[in-house]
Order: structure tokens, then C-alpha cells, then sequence
């Protein structure tokens, strides 16, 4: 099957079944996600009440922010050099149940989909219960955008693609900045904000 294929079929879906059109409208749209993952991570950052926990978790909340950093500019990049029009500027009028605004930047790579499995994967390589919470949020909501009709199905593996390259370049910057992450972290400490 070829991606418009797959995004047709998916997308054909969509208007048969309200209570499943609002779950999407809501999990997809742009701010439910990666608002839901920060407070995720601000919830890291605070809730645990067991040192060695909670300074696991922070640093997975820092890595985190690191990979945000490092996909914004991965993204940023990619749509410098590649830019792909969305399904429906290029399918024929009908052929698509849009249930979203018409955004007008690239279509390839997903920026809602980079960000949330940027954020997804370093919880879940520290705390497996939170990361897999933030994983499925990343699917779901990353489904959802082509249920919706404003992304192909190869935008959101890119997308998952980027955001998942970033985290692994994110380990290994901030085992780099390992010094000054502990330093900040015991300033924050001191502050009584970690």
C-alpha cells in the first residue's frame, strides 16, 4: 500500500463515528499533547518523595528538555532542505474528511510527532511507568493527525523518526554535561526546587 493509500484508508474513518472524531480532535490537536507532557514532566520533577527516584526522574525531565532542544533544530533543519505539501493542498477536493485547520508549513516531518517522542523517550529509559504513559500519548496523538487528514503516514514515522534520534543525541549530551547538570541540580536542591 502506498502512504496517500494508507492516509485515505485511516482517514475514511474519520465522520463515521463522533465520539471517536472528538477523542482525535482532542488528543491531536496542537496544544493537548505537548501540554499534557510538560505537566508530565513537571510532575517528575516534583511528586517523588525517594531521593534516588526523584533525582532519576529529574534528570530524565533535563534529558528531555535537551531532546526538545536538539528536534526543534533537527525540524527546523529538515523543512530547510525538504519541503512536502500537506494531503490536502495536493489530494483532489473531497477526497479527504479534514477535521483541523489547514496548517501551512511542511507536512514531512511531523512537528507534533518529533516533539512528544522526544519527550517519550528519555521518561521511559528512567521511569518505564511515565514513559509508557508519554509513549502512548505520542501514538495516539500522532494517529490522530493522519485520522484527521493533515498528515501522511510517513510524516508521522519521520516525525517519530527525528524525535527519537534526538533523545539518543540527547544522552549523550548530557552525559557531557553531566558536571554541570549534577551542579544545577544541587542549586536547585539548595533552593528547595528539586
Amino acid at each position: 500500500m502506498s502512504d496517500t493509500s494508507i492516509l485515505l484508508f485511516i482517514n475514511g474513518l474519520s465522520g463515521r463515528f463522533p465520539a471517536l472524531d472528538a477523542f482525535f480532535k482532542g488528543v491531536s490537536n496542537d496544544y493537548f499533547p505537548v501540554i499534557t507532557a510538560c505537566l508530565v514532566l513537571a510532575w517528575l520533577w516534583f511528586a517523588t518523595r525517594d531521593d534516588l527516584r526523584r533525582e532519576a526522574n529529574q534528570r530524565a525531565v533535563m534529558t528531555a528538555i535537551i531532546a526538545i532542544a536538539v528536534v526543534s533544530g533537527l525540524v527546523f533543519l529538515s523543512t530547510m532542505f525538504y519541503f512536502r505539501p500537506r494531503p490536502f493542498e495536493v489530494l483532489p477536493e473531497g477526497s479527504l474528511n479534514l477535521l483541523f485547520y489547514r496548517p501551512t508549513d511542511s507536512s514531512f516531518p511531523s512537528n507534533l510527532a518529533a516533539v512528544l517522542f522526544a519527550i517519550a523517550v528519555p521518561v521511559i529509559a528512567r521511569n518505564r511507568a511515565y514513559g509508557s504513559c508519554l509513549l502512548a500519548l505520542a501514538v495516539f496523538s500522532s494517529f490522530g493527525r493522519v485520522y484527521m487528514g493533515i498528515h501522511y503516514p510517513l510524516d508521522i514515522l519521520g516525525g517519530a523518526a527525528v524525535g527519537t534520534l534526538s533523545s539518543f543525541i540527547a544522552f549523550g549530551l548530557a552525559r557531557l554535561l553531566k558536571p554541570g547538570m549534577d551542579y544545577f541540580l544541587k542549586v536547585l536542591q539548595t533552593a528547595s526546587l528539586a
